[in-house]
């Protein structure tokens, strides 16, 4: 299809293949490691089907607050066992983080992911007081943006969120359409303005776009649009790809982390 190799990242990462097998080691890793010190709540259900579970991380301390990660694969891979490790960098800050996994494309539809992900955070959000900050990857990247949306949330969930940050996030699903993979996505026209966060207006709490500034030119420019449509924070991080963005989650010390958690 037209678009599909502007939407493709694999063929132009090097290592490519290398990334979800390691991802996955060392998640598997850091869950037994938290598990083992008591820190971790694993499964926790939030609907009725297998995939509508998530993790809980705690910190060692005092709860700051609540960050929800939600994981990409253009809404048809991976789940939230192959991103674990990530909730270090927030957690050794004293923030407990959720990570969620949804059930996948074409089982269900995007909008079926956006109320599961909503569902996810409210839940999580029963568990863990305070602030709640919201990131995600990719597709989960459009996921954490639709959660700013008028009744995406409960009134007395979305009244907690403080800072959303979209890492990579495809954040108009229009040029989806033009993709071979929209035989598994499902979208229409309505569907694809309706789930595109750049469309909505811009939410009250604070955003920050991220990308890497190696990254493809359409998630350079899908990132661009929704800072440029929200007025935004937008940061395009040097020498980092679309598979290595978010390697700063797991860093409590990185620019990535800190201005997750910043307000």
């Amino acid at each position: 299809m037209e678009l599909d190799d502007a939407y493709a990242n694999a063929p132009y990462i090097p290592g490519a293949a290398d990334y979800p097998p390691r991802w996955q080691t060392e998640a598997d890793a850091y869950r037994t490691r938290l598990a083992v010190s008591g820190k971790a709540r694993l499964g926790l259900m939030y609907g009725h089907g297998t995939r509508q579970a998530l993790d809980l991380f705690l910190p060692d301390g005092l709860v700051q607050g609540l960050v929800v990660f939600v994981h990409g694969g253009y809404w048809m891979r991976f789940d939230r066992s192959d991103w674990s490790h990530l909730a270090e960098g927030a957690r050794l800050h004293g923030w407990a983080v959720a990570l969620p996994s949804y059930d996948l494309c074409p089982r269900v539809t995007i909008p079926d992911i956006t109320r599961q992900v909503a569902q996810a955070i409210s839940v999580a959000a029963r568990e863990v007081e305070g602030p709640i900050h919201l990131t995600g990857h990719s597709a989960g990247g459009q996921q954490v943006a639709r959660m700013c949306a008028a009744g995406v949330l409960p009134e007395d969930v979305a009244s907690r969120l403080g800072h959303v940050m979209p890492i990579s996030p495809v954040a108009d699903l229009r040029p989806l359409l033009k993709t071979s993979m929209n035989q598994q996505l499902g979208l229409d026209e309505a569907m694809a303005e309706s789930e595109s966060p750049v469309l909505q207006p811009a939410p009250s709490c604070k955003t920050t776009v991220w990308v890497g500034a190696e990254e493809r030119p359409a998630f350079l420019d899908q990132a661009r649009w929704l800072a440029e449509a929200w007025g935004a924070g937008h940061v395009v991080e040097p020498d980092r790809h679309h598979f290595d963005v978010v390697e700063g989650l797991a860093d409590p010390d990185s620019r990535m982390t800190k201005a997750l958690l910043s307000l």
